[in-house]
């Protein structure tokens, strides 16, 4: 069996994930901006509306023993498996992006559109297979993965970290993470409390590894 491809981890930097999607076709009006906090007046700074939240979390053994939320199938989401190591912020930023196609006007002429159109009526596994065979998503991520504030490790780090994308989709909060076999429902949501609703998981999530510090969110925004 060949050797499983791997890239180098993203960094969870709002700069480095815009430089990213910009590249891919995403217009500047949307953007990742960080969520500083879980409180009412910290998410109240977030800038609206909210497309997506993606959270960064620690892979421990009580986060693999117990996982949150319940399993759902994929129809009317967008889902993709991760085949790839170290991979996963690639990943929900596909899921963040593609689950969005009603908000987010892509560039034609950009790969990400192209992208999208290739694999929209796959299954999850074949989209995963044409992510990994893809060269422009491989380069970009890579070219990305050097520009941020810490050197990037290799991409045969053992990485214990892990990126999953939220949104919220026909009235529930969904939570897409490639390494599960399907998206997870959180319970309702709307799109104007899909940043709060996200924030109320991840306190589980924190509440879950309370000896963990390393959590960050960050929102994709529509900016002025």
């Amino acid at each position: 069996m060949a050797d499983k491809i791997s890239w180098i981890p993203l960094e969870s930097n709002p700069d480095v994930l815009n430089k990213y999607i910009h590249n891919l076709g995403v217009p500047k009006e949307w953007q990742f901006v960080d969520v500083y906090g879980l409180d009412s007046d910290l998410l109240s700074m977030v800038p609206r509306p909210v497309a997506a939240v993606v959270l960064l979390y620690p892979i421990t053994e009580k986060s693999e023993a117990t996982p949150l939320g319940e399993k759902k199938s994929d129809a009317g989401l967008y889902f993709v498996k991760q085949t790839i190591r170290n991979a996963c912020g690639t990943v929900a930023i596909v899921h963040a992006l593609a689950n969005n196609q009603d908000k987010i006007a892509f560039l034609d002429d950009k790969h990400f559109a192209k992208f999208l159109k290739t694999t929209l009526n796959l299954s999850a596994e074949k989209r995963a297979e044409i992510l990994q065979e893809d060269q422009d998503m491989g380069s970009a991520h890579d070219d990305t993965a050097q520009e941020g504030q810490t050197k990037a490790p290799s991409s045969d780090s053992d990485i214990n970290t892990h990126f999953v994308s939220f949104v919220c989709k026909d009235g529930g909060l969904y939570q897409l993470n490639g390494r599960d076999e399907a998206p997870i429902y959180h319970g309702p949501s709307t799109a104007d409390t899909l940043l709060e609703d996200t924030a109320k998981v991840a306190k589980q999530f924190m509440e879950r590894d309370p000896d963990e510090v390393k959590f960050t969110l960050m929102a994709l925004s529509k900016v002025d």
